[in-house]
């Protein structure tokens, strides 16, 4: 039941117009534009992101094989792949480059200083140096990034809120993922006055979850809190499982919790992919990207599964549940 709508800061909205060099300006009429797409997951796993940029370029007027063609790389979690999927999207003189992830826009920022670059998402692009300033971004970048660094301390904060015994939390991280460089620093500091002692539980994707959850089941963590990867959204009902099967309660982003997933915080993901072809439309009328403000959310979502809790025989105080924007029964 939701309490609360989820809201953006449309901070490029009334961004002026100003004309990119010739090769990104307005296509000529007739001429049907190439976005580049570089996934750092799978194709299967970003499926529901790639819909909402497709719903979100739709309702701008553009249909895939008459005014726009989308050109599509998938990672499949291989971050050593980028570079060289990067060049091939280059090769196929893409007039705008879509990027999913942190791994990926850095990747895309090493290879061109020339095209332009829509970043879907990314984590935090402060604290990981993609850019300097929100405001005025890099030359040839722009898109949405969310503090995904605060965000996790959040979320470590909202465990002991609704389980004061927790002492000891697993951080499920991709070691790989260079997000990783700021969330787990962050966390470790926040966990001191909460009386938490943090452990890292290091996992590149799927065919490592069982081994991890064995060993946060052998070394006897309270709960998890589960960070932001391409690979970890794509696996989240696997994931939750595991940490049913164990009764360990979890915390991830929202949909990790509607996936079945204990609590989740965080922002609406598919939005801020939907909101990506606002950038790829003005870029391809000839908005510079320098020009166009990245945006970030300012609302966030809490969702707590109790069936996930009520099934795992875990108690939610009422006064938490209050707190919830959605609570699945």
């Amino acid at each position: 039941m939701k309490r609360r709508e989820f809201i953006m800061l449309l901070g490029g909205a009334a961004a002026p117009a100003i004309l990119w060099p010739l090769a990104a300006r307005t296509q000529p009429t007739g001429k049907v534009a190439r976005i580049g797409f570089l996934g750092s997951a799978t194709a299967v796993g970003s499926a529901k992101s790639v819909e909402a940029f497709r719903t979100g370029l739709r309702d701008l007027g553009y249909v895939e094989g008459q005014n726009i063609v989308i050109e599509f790389q998938w990672a499949e979690g291989r971050y050593e792949r980028l570079p060289g999927l990067l060049a091939e999207l280059m090769r196929r003189n893409i007039d705008v480059l879509v990027v999913h992830g942190t791994p990926g826009t850095r990747a895309a920022k090493q290879a061109t200083t020339t095209i332009p670059i829509v970043v879907a998402i990314v984590g935090d692009a402060l604290a990981s140096g993609i850019v300097t300033s929100l405001a005025r971004p890099e030359a040839n970048l722009t898109g949405s990034t969310y503090f995904l660094t605060e965000l996790n301390v959040k979320r470590l904060e909202l465990l002991k809120d609704v389980f004061p015994y927790v002492a000891r939390v697993a951080a499920l991280s991709n070691p790989d993922n260079p997000v990783s460089e700021s969330i787990i620093p962050a966390m470790t500091a926040a966990a001191a006055p909460l009386k938490i002692e943090i452990e890292l539980a290091k996992t590149q994707g799927p065919t490592e979850f069982d081994s991890a959850f064995a060993a946060m089941a052998k070394s006897r963590v309270d709960a998890v809190v589960v960070t932001q990867d391409g690979e970890f959204a794509a696996s989240f009902q696997t994931i939750a499982a595991l940490a049913a099967r164990i009764k360990l309660p979890t915390i991830g982003s929202k949909e990790y919790a509607e996936a079945g997933g204990l609590i989740g915080y965080g922002v609406n993901l598919l939005s801020l992919s939907r909101r990506a072809a606002y950038f790829v439309d003005l870029i391809l009328k000839g908005a510079r990207p320098a020009d166009l403000p990245v945006e970030q959310p300012t609302k966030f979502e809490l969702v707590i599964n109790l069936k996930t809790a009520k099934a795992m025989g875990l108690a939610i105080a009422n006064s938490f549940l209050l707190r919830a924007d959605e609570v699945i029964e």
